[in-house]
């Protein structure tokens, strides 16, 4: 008998079937991903509170996304049920929608809540007597609460993911949700906006750290808080990008702008971009524990340098 027993292949080609490779994947991708972003998501949150301790922008910000990342990754054991199970889900349809809205809801929390942090360190690298005046511990609580509420205000779309006779759970999604433009439209404008935004903010962050470097300054410092920025922004757009052109061609072949009969192997494409982009909640928990540690390493003028630069 089979250790994962779930992996029989279905031979119906109904919209609900899920590959067995796409099962591995998720497997493979998942465990770790939710172990070890739970694990560097609980000690970053221990390093802001317990030893930090001072509320500042960057920590408000950073709790924020922390939070959010934590939310997604208790629905992932549930993902992993899901798929598992195929059409046997018996957790109720209203559990389903919850746990749908919570993980996607929070994916694009986490996006949002990204692009604050990289345009918050834009603005007091590149704009410092400017940001006297626009930042403030209680501007960046307005902002991260405003990112909340209209991400969640959007779950109501998210009731729209099955039909009425459904008994699945994140997958098997109603045709009228991958027909609908207006979804295609406002997750992919939100991407490509977020990516413009973070792409311009990094690399003015990056000219004006090197271009702002005293010869008596440390060159192993400033390199270090490139390469933070730069990995941050390379973690984004790895993790993200691949299920947004997913999401773009399952679009396609919906509308009959590509054909149908390679709907599953795009199918598969979305299920598997998908699970890729959730590594970003580990990725981005593993980065900022070890900023957040070197913090606490560094003397006061390095330890500002690198939270403005983190």
């Amino acid at each position: 008998m089979s250790m994962f027993p779930y992996f029989s292949v279905k031979q119906d080609m109904a919209n609900s079937t899920v590959e067995t490779y796409v099962q591995l994947f998720q497997i493979i991708v998942y465990i770790p991903t939710f172990v070890l972003g739970l694990l560097f998501n609980m000690m970053a949150l221990w390093f802001v509170f317990c030893k930090i301790r001072k509320l500042t922008e960057s920590t408000i910000y950073l709790v924020s996304l922390i939070t959010l990342d934590t939310l997604l990754l208790f629905t992932l054991p549930f993902k992993i049920i899901s798929f598992g199970s195929q059409d046997e889900w018996n957790l109720g349809s209203a559990f389903c929608s919850f746990l749908e809205s919570l993980y996607f809801v929070n994916m694009y929390g986490s996006i949002l809540i990204s692009v604050c942090i990289c345009v918050d360190r834009y603005i007091t690298i590149r704009h410092p007597f400017l940001a006297v005046s626009l930042r403030s511990t209680k501007k960046a609580a307005m902002v991260c609460s405003i990112v909340c509420l209209g991400v969640w205000a959007g779950t109501s779309f998210t009731y729209q993911f099955h039909d009425s006779t459904h008994t699945t759970c994140f997958h098997g999604f109603s045709d009228k949700i991958w027909e609908n433009p207006g979804v295609l439209v406002t997750l992919e404008t939100v991407f490509l906006g977020s990516v413009t935004a973070m792409i311009f903010c990094t690399a003015q962050i990056i000219i004006c750290l090197k271009r702002s470097r005293k010869p008596d300054d440390s060159l192993t410092d400033t390199s270090k808080s490139v390469k933070i920025v730069i990995a941050n922004l390379v973690t984004f757009v790895v993790c993200f990008t691949p299920f947004h052109v997913a999401f773009l061609l399952y679009y396609l072949v919906k509308t009959d702008v590509i054909m149908s009969n390679h709907q599953p192997i795009i199918r598969s494409f979305v299920q598997i971009s998908l699970c890729w982009a959730n590594l970003n909640c580990c990725l981005d928990a593993i980065c900022y524990y070890f900023v957040l540690k070197e913090f606490l390493k560094s003397p006061p003028q390095e330890s500002q340098k690198t939270t403005n630069s983190s």
